[in-house]
């Protein structure tokens, strides 16, 4: 007898599931063997769950069944979806219901590349299961994509059928708790053989389900440690966003967008556009949020976190979710898929923190490691001025003092350009503090929308974001 916070293993679920006389469906693999039914076979009591299992390895008996990939992409999420559809539309039409009532169909697919011989590239994959969760209802669907961290070709694929078994036991055992789904994928699995870093929730029984929530779920628990989101708050895998692109970033807590933000961000952008083959269409602009930021105040709270994501969508802004707490992080991070120019946006202070060498403690070789990973690619700061409240004192890159140890440093920095100052800012916006404009917001002081952009503050006032009640303004105002 299990104890209720006992894990099961991947046979004795792929067991339950055999069990099950409703559960019925059927498994097509590509690219690391049949891993997952593997299990479902050597559980035993298959023969009324596996409709079919196919590993169409071959690309032209591939394309044959599923159709060519214009792009010639198999391990995409395109290939995934072409293989669910095809799946489920064979068991729909071969099935004659009326025989079996009470079976929930489901097809499961993954397509993957395991790590290469030379140990260059581990390897990454797209998984996925259509399912019904009552005989008479449409399809939900799970699709997700990993990246293995293993170096052995063997051990990604145990982990792909492993992975693959927890996918299809949440899919019908916890199909109510999406979260518990996530958390559940890594039964028997840890963040050492693999990453999750994209993963959305469709169908009739997730139309309750926002997936930004999901997918800050993916980086909350330590299985990503980034997560990119549309401005209409649909989840895209960033490989796919960054890919051979110039990047611009932005940090902040966004808690809510400031006319400073936008100011530093368009300034900032224009300046990078001027660098040589960058331009509108190979460029990427991101609004990053870490997660120490959102956890600033305690525990991260999920309204919150939408109600930031919301406000930059209005604005037309992909966001970053990361767990970068420094920003060397976050540029290795990008060079992971663009070997293009690299531009970031800051504040004085965010710079100041960069040059502070307590901030490279857990680094084995220090600052000068961190900085290594910064300055690569030409990545270049675009350094936002600051006014000092107490001293009224104007600061960017010509008068700001770091540490003395770090002088010459900075100075190389600053002569080869890698730090250039934002001239063209708005002076009107320099004594805009996004601290003061959420005390007055909460406060229900008036003032703080000449602050903000124009469609935020509209949003704010219509949602009561950030604290915002017409009550509170009203009896202010009295």
């Amino acid at each position: 007898m299990l104890s209720p916070n006992q894990v099961l293993t991947p046979r004795q679920k792929a067991l339950q599931i055999n069990l099950n006389k409703n559960i019925y469906g059927t498994f097509s693999e590509i690219g690391a063997g049949q891993e997952t039914v593997r299990y479902f076979f050597r559980a035993g009591a298959a023969s009324k769950t596996i409709a079919k299992a196919i590993s169409a390895y071959d690309k032209e008996f591939s394309d044959s069944i599923y159709g060519k990939e214009p792009d010639n992409r198999y391990v995409s999420q395109t290939r995934l979806i072409k293989m669910l559809d095809h799946e489920i539309n064979l068991i729909e039409d071969r099935i004659d219901r009326t025989n079996c009532p009470g079976r929930k169909f489901f097809s499961y697919a993954n397509t993957v590349t395991t790590i290469n011989f030379n140990k260059t590239f581990k390897g990454h994959g797209w998984v996925g299961i259509r399912f019904q969760l009552h005989e008479s209802e449409s399809y939900n669907e799970i699709i997700l994509h990993i990246r293995f961290h293993e170096n052995d070709a063997k051990l990604q694929q145990e982990t792909l059928g492993i992975l693959g078994v927890n996918l299809i036991y949440g899919a019908f055992f916890y199909s109510d708790d999406p979260k518990k789904i996530i958390n559940s994928l890594y039964d028997e699995l840890s963040t050492d053989q693999l990453e999750i870093d994209m993963i959305n929730f469709s169908g009739p029984g997730y139309t309750h389900v926002d997936n930004r929530l999901m997918s800050l779920q993916l980086v909350k628990n330590g299985m990503s440690d980034a997560v990119v989101f549309e401005p209409n708050g649909k989840n895209v895998l960033p490989a796919d966003e960054l890919y051979k692109k110039n990047i611009f970033a932005l940090r902040g807590s966004f808690r809510p967008v400031t006319n400073v933000n936008i100011d530093m961000c368009n300034q900032g952008l224009k300046m990078f556009k001027k660098e040589k083959n960058v331009n509108n269409h190979n460029t990427k602009v991101l609004f990053e949020i870490t997660l120490s930021n959102l956890r600033a105040a305690g525990e991260i709270n999920e309204q919150d976190f939408l109600d930031r994501a919301d406000v930059l969508g209005k604005l037309g802004y992909t966001v970053l979710i990361s767990n970068f707490s420094e920003y060397f992080r976050l540029v290795d991070y990008f060079s992971r898929f663009s070997t293009e120019k690299i531009g970031i946006s800051m504040g004085v202070n965010n710079l100041l923190d960069i040059f502070e060498e307590n901030y490279y403690t857990n680094l084995s070789g220090g600052i000068m490691e961190a900085f290594g990973k910064l300055f690569k690619q030409q990545m270049k700061i675009y350094l936002y001025p600051y006014i000092d409240p107490e001293t009224e004192k104007l600061l960017n890159s010509e008068n700001l003092k770091v540490n003395e140890s770090l002088k010459d440093l900075y100075k190389y920095f600053k002569k080869n350009e890698r730090i250039v100052d934002i001239k063209d800012y708005n002076d009107s916006y320099l004594k805009i503090y996004g601290k003061k404009i959420l005390a007055q917001i909460a406060m229900g002081k008036s003032g703080w929308e000449d602050q903000i952009p124009k469609e935020v503050a509209d949003m704010i006032k219509e949602r009561g974001m950030f604290g915002y009640s017409m009550g509170t303004l009203l009896t202010t105002n009295q």
